[in-house]
């Protein structure tokens, strides 16, 4: 009996990381793997092997596989949060990676760590998060949600804000998610075109792109919220993405002008 017990204890942040407090108790699951994922990536440019990401990814499906949390867990709220912060010294970058307040990962790279521009401006400013990256972090959180007409607004407002442009883009992501939000209304729950497929590569749909903030935020949130039933928005859906990005990039200071 004490056997199955044991087995049955969640892997926690104190069984990963040095860490203490409330945090240490907690059990990681799938969402807090993906928002050190979505932050690891935009500093980085990759998942860093060996990296926070990729400890709480393995502990996350050690958890889930064993029943004790569920795909659409998060642990870590937004205000604590996740940061990966990138400081420049003479030589060297020094990357702090933060949950909840306690760090859990310090690596130091030999060049500075920055993004590539996408030709639209200062679109990425060191550790900032696009409107694309947040698109594209919804296709990992929430990749398996069938497209409603809530997630077609949602990522309409998102197109709108990341272009700068009211006009829907012949074969974007607005008019797939509009088409795949029309055909789910009508098709079986086997056929049905799922998030993951109209977000993936969001970035690279996307003409231009621009830094997350709390304005497209909350205008996404708005249209997300219109078009559903009882005026809230999915946990983890486009909204909620780029609320998350937008959090994330005030905390750091990283927001552009």
């Amino acid at each position: 009996m004490s056997q199955n017990q044991q087995q049955k204890q969640p892997v926690k942040y104190g069984d990963v990381f040095s860490v203490s407090g409330e945090l240490a108790d907690k059990p990681v699951a799938p969402q807090d793997a993906a928002m050190m994922q979505a932050a690891e990536t935009t500093v980085f440019g990759r998942t860093k092997k060996g990296g926070a990401a990729a400890a709480l990814q393995a502990a996350a499906t050690v958890n889930e596989r064993s029943g004790l949390v569920k795909r659409e867990d998060l642990n870590v709220d937004d205000d604590q949060g996740v940061s990966v912060t990138a400081t420049e010294l003479p030589g060297v970058c020094v990357v702090t990676q933060t949950i909840a307040g306690q760090v859990v990962g310090r690596y130091e790279e030999a060049t500075p760590i920055l993004q590539q521009g996408g030709g639209v401006g200062e679109l990425h400013q060191q550790g900032a998060i696009t409107i694309g990256e947040a698109l594209e972090a919804t296709a990992r959180t929430a990749g398996n949600k069938t497209v409603e007409q809530s997630d077609a607004a949602a990522i309409q407002a998102a197109e709108v804000r990341a272009t700068g442009s009211n006009v829907q883009i012949p074969g974007g992501l607005a008019a797939q998610a509009q088409s795949a939000a029309t055909l789910n209304a009508s098709t079986c729950e086997e056929d049905k075109v799922k998030l993951s497929e109209i977000l993936t590569d969001a970035t690279v749909k996307l003409p231009a792109d621009k830094v997350a903030t709390r304005e497209d935020a909350d205008g996404v949130m708005s249209a997300e919220m219109r078009n559903t039933p009882d005026m809230t928005a999915h946990p983890v859906g486009v909204s909620a993405s780029i609320a998350a990005a937008a959090n994330l990039n005030e905390k750091e200071h990283v927001i552009v002008g």
